[in-house]
């Protein structure tokens, strides 16, 4: 199940596109009956977040927190219990999103599609931190996007 709490109000968001994408994601990823959690915040609160969990006080687009903490990338959960059947969450600040839209010349439901994308490679072990992880991740993130037709920059 997909659960969505949305507490920024500066920014009308299509709750049920970004659902629809975020199942679309599991599906093609082969988690389509796990669970995800994603929390619509400020700026104000994933600095926040950022700072007690990154050690990087300043806000950021987007977190991940994964369920599954030791998972490698490419590698599939191992379901031993329904509790298993979580991916994790993610907290997006809308409204900083919202300010970087002219780098991506795009639309807000637009991009948060493709940050969607990202932010659940990263509940799966994928990351960006050395070479071959990142041109793993890339890989799967333009494979999904392609697929769900979501522009990927």
């Amino acid at each position: 199940m997909i659960t969505i709490k949305n507490t920024q109000r500066k920014h009308a968001i299509n709750i049920e596109q970004l659902k629809t994408t975020a199942q679309g994601i599991l599906n093609e990823l082969g988690y389509g009956d796990f669970d995800l959690g994603i929390w619509l915040t400020t700026s104000k609160t994933i600095r926040t977040y950022n700072r007690d969990y990154r050690k990087k006080d300043k806000p950021t687009d987007i977190l991940s927190f994964p369920y599954h903490t030791n998972l490698q990338p490419g590698e599939r959960i191992k379901v031993t219990c329904e509790e298993d059947k979580n991916i994790g969450d993610i907290i997006l600040a809308i409204d900083f999103i919202n300010d970087l839209l002219p780098l991506f010349e795009t639309t807000l439901d637009e991009r948060l599609r493709t940050i969607l994308v990202h932010g659940i490679c990263h509940l799966l072990g994928y990351s960006h931190y050395d070479p071959d992880n990142d041109e793993m991740m890339t890989k799967i993130e333009k494979k999904i996007a392609k697929k769900l037709n979501i522009t990927f920059n």
